[in-house]
């Protein structure tokens, strides 16, 4: 019995081995909270955070070997990477296209620019479009549905358990969307001033409009003759915000605020979610997004 018991054990841990010793790189939390919708015994190592600008990051040597351990990465692309994604997978010796999941190749990108080539002194460029896309919900249905395909692939002894956590995930946020859009709907038509197009997805998804933007280029900080130049043309028409992500400089956005005689609120949005995250944080992140908007009030 004894023997019999441990031939068991033995085959648990077996059985249990490949999916508890799968590791993901997941480039920004977004993807990794969405990755433990699908996995969550996953292991998992995140490069950015919700304080960081996710163009610009160190390849520090703890990311290569954290990339270099990983069994597979989750990014955005887009290029939204392309300034340091490249240099780790060369070092860390996994730059095949296959040790990579891009969630932007299953979605469609707003704004593309094809032709385009960034320069150093273009800004953040993106030929391909806005890699900000997990900014609308229904993004991430269609993200999760890919992502769960591949991972499938990888562990498919879990492909039930994955597809079942898919389903849950697919039907709690279909039913958030409704919810949100509904709520949502005094905000229709609006317009804001804001920093970048980190939250360009969510203007699109809510129907709001982004007439200013506080960099004179993408990704470039602001200047005072741009404010100056944005002030003078915001006056006649005051925004319902003045909007900048968390990880952004919020004296220019403060500045503009002001000037605006106090009628425009300054809002400090978080671009992501913690890097500890699961899907269920994604839900409040979009509800603090939006009640941050509503709160914002009518003028």
């Amino acid at each position: 019995m004894h023997i019999r018991s441990s031939l068991l054990l033995l085959l648990g841990a077996a059985l249990s081995t490949p999916a508890a010793a799968f590791t993901v790189f997941a480039c920004e939390p977004e993807w990794a909270a969405l990755t433990r919708v699908l996995l969550p015994q996953v292991r998992m190592h995140v490069a950015t955070h919700a304080a960081q600008d996710p163009h610009h990051i160190e390849a520090r040597p703890a990311l290569i070997a954290q990339l270099r351990s990983a069994d597979l990465a989750v990014c955005t692309g887009a290029s939204l990477e392309a300034g340091w994604l490249p240099v780790l997978q060369q070092r860390a010796g996994k730059a095949r296209e296959r040790d990579v999941f891009f969630a932007s190749e299953h979605v469609v990108l707003l704004d593309p620019q094809p032709g385009v080539i960034g320069t150093p002194w273009a800004g953040d460029v993106h030929a391909e479009g806005n890699p900000h896309l997990h900014a609308d919900p229904r993004n991430l249905l269609v993200a999760a549905q890919m992502l769960a395909e591949r991972l499938q692939q990888d562990l498919p002894a879990q492909e039930a358990g994955i597809e079942a956590r898919r389903l849950a995930f697919e039907a709690r946020l279909t039913a958030r969307i409704a919810e949100w859009e509904r709520r949502a709907a005094p905000l229709r038509g609006r317009t804001v001033a804001a920093q970048h197009s980190t939250f360009g997805y969510l203007w699109h998804w809510l129907g709001i409009t982004q007439v200013a933007d506080l960099e004179p280029r993408p990704g470039m900080a602001p200047t005072p003759s741009h404010l100056q130049r944005l002030l003078d043309g915001l006056k006649g028409k005051p925004p319902l915000a003045v909007v900048i992500a968390s990880y952004q400089d919020p004296r220019p956005g403060r500045w503009l605020s002001g000037q605006l005689g106090g009628a425009v609120p300054l809002l400090v949005l978080p671009a992501t979610v913690a890097e500890d995250a699961d899907g269920e944080a994604l839900l409040r992140w979009f509800d603090s997004l939006l009640a941050s908007l509503l709160q914002a009030g009518p003028h």
